[in-house]
């Protein structure tokens, strides 16, 4: 297994899908987003329980200063290769061969359905965190200015990517203080990925093209470096660019200087920075295909939570199919998730993108339709009172239709959204709680996945299409 880069990121959706998809490969669970060895486990419990017994600002203070440690000093960018990040991916998984292969957005449902499928993922995006100070978090166009020479240190040397750089002072506002989001998209396969390709797809075997649809404003610096101000979460794009009397009371809140934002001026849409899928890497893997005859599948959303409702009725459906009950739902928080765990005992996952009200109400619309006798939920702590977050009370009641049984799973709900403990704590809360245990079954096949969507896929906004000829003739 290749070293992770040092310039990767642990807490970002990439990283930790790939890294929990590629415990499960292997047979293993995901404790601690699986960043900590065994041995320093007991400690870090310690040190996070402690953490959530100090005051709102010191609690603060170590969030900023945790996800500071990650970042990469500006100087040192220079390291930065798709190559690197290519390898890593790759390396996540056991050498053997697969049916399919997914490539494209990060997607927590998604990352459900491969394990499901028993097969790989390769990201398209990676977050390259990068550490400056001086930048106030409500100043975007001093964030915008800042970047441009070490946006060009990545860009130069990496002819194969895209960088988004991304500014959220909603979701974001503590890491933001001393980070800049360098997110990276690849627009070719490149070589790590082809060889993979080659070496670990069956013959003639499938690969998924995973293509979120999900746009945003950008403004174009010119070179393959898209600014991006905001991000899919509480903030509406509009209050984001024009302002609004939440964001007035959201600043006031929090002592800014500002009332509104006055970010630098959106000149196009361009590929969410996260989640979206920019469509180069598409059209060269219809060509790859095309040359060693494999088939493509195209799975097609607009927003990432449309793949939720979907993968989780798949296991609805794969649970009676395999005589056990249906009944039990574990509600994921962005990368709060365990996917090994969850086959383990027989549960329904549904995965939420984050902890704001587009995701409480994509669970309540999920749970309009459908009964369970136990609810289980996460929840991502962030640590920021920001714009569109739910109150507890809102989460409690949703879980609290579960006919006999509801908890939160890790998350201490007196300290949300600074419950910085929960991330030591929802792997082994989870097992404590759900005591039931089923063999892993062997993997869907894409035919049951298939007759699945022949009955099933007009209930969701999610496209299964064939592509049978690369875009370009």
């Amino acid at each position: 297994m290749s070293d992770k880069p040092s310039y990767l990121a642990d807490f970002d959706s990439a990283s930790a899908m790939l890294s929990a998809l590629g415990r499960f490969l292997h047979g293993r669970d995901f404790p601690m987003l699986g960043a900590v060895p065994p041995w320093a486990r007991p400690a870090v419990k310690g040190l996070s329980a402690m953490v959530n017994q100090l005051p709102s600002f010191l609690q603060e203070q170590v969030y900023i200063w945790s996800g500071w440690f990650e970042a990469i000093a500006a100087r040192q960018l220079d390291r930065v290769t798709e190559t690197d990040l290519a390898r890593w991916a790759v390396s996540q998984y056991p050498k053997r061969r697969y049916p399919a292969v997914a490539i494209g957005s990060s997607n927590g449902a998604a990352a459900h359905l491969w394990a499901a499928l028993g097969i790989p993922w390769l990201p398209q995006t990676f977050l390259v965190p990068v550490a400056r100070s001086g930048v106030h978090p409500d100043e975007p166009k001093d964030e915008l200015r800042w970047s441009l020479e070490p946006a060009r240190a990545v860009l130069e040397r990496n002819p194969g990517l895209q960088l988004h750089h991304m500014h959220d002072p909603v979701q974001d506002r503590l890491m933001v203080r001393r980070m800049s989001y360098f997110r990276v998209k690849k627009l070719s396969l490149g070589e790590t990925y082809r060889t993979f390709l080659d070496q670990c797809l069956e013959p003639g075997g499938t690969i998924v093209l995973v293509d979120c649809r999900l746009s945003w404003p950008v403004t174009d610096c010119g070179g393959r470096h898209l600014f991006q101000f905001g991000a899919l979460g509480g903030a509406t794009r509009e209050e984001m660019h024009r302002g609004g009397p939440r964001v007035a009371e959201y600043l006031r809140r929090y002592r800014s200087h500002r009332t509104k934002w006055d970010p630098p001026e959106a000149d196009r849409k361009a590929p969410e920075a996260e989640w979206g899928f920019a469509p180069s890497l598409g059209d060269e893997v219809l060509a790859y295909a095309a040359e060693r005859a494999c088939s493509v599948r195209r799975l097609v959303f607009e927003e990432p939570e449309a793949m939720s409702p979907m993968v989780a009725d798949l296991h609805r459906w794969w649970n009676e199919r395999r005589g056990l009950s249906s009944t039990r739902l574990l509600v994921d928080s962005f990368i709060l998730m365990e996917p090994y765990w969850c086959l383990g005992t027989g549960s329904i996952p549904f995965w939420m993108v984050f902890n704001t009200e587009g995701s409480l109400a994509a669970l309540h619309s999920y749970l309009s339709t459908r009964v369970f006798e136990e609810i289980y939920l996460t929840l991502f702590s962030h640590g920021v009172d920001s714009i569109g977050l739910p109150s507890i009370a809102d989460w409690s009641g949703l879980i609290q239709q579960a006919a006999l049984r509801s908890k939160f799973i890790g998350a201490d709900p007196v300290s949300f959204p600074r419950d910085f403990a929960v991330y030591a704590r929802y792997h082994d809360d989870l097992l404590r709680t759900i005591t039931e245990r089923q063999a892993l079954p062997p993997p869907l096949t894409l035919w049951q996945f298939d007759e699945f969507l022949r009955t099933h896929a007009h209930r969701y906004q999610v496209g299964w299409i064939r592509d049978l000829q690369p875009l370009a003739a």
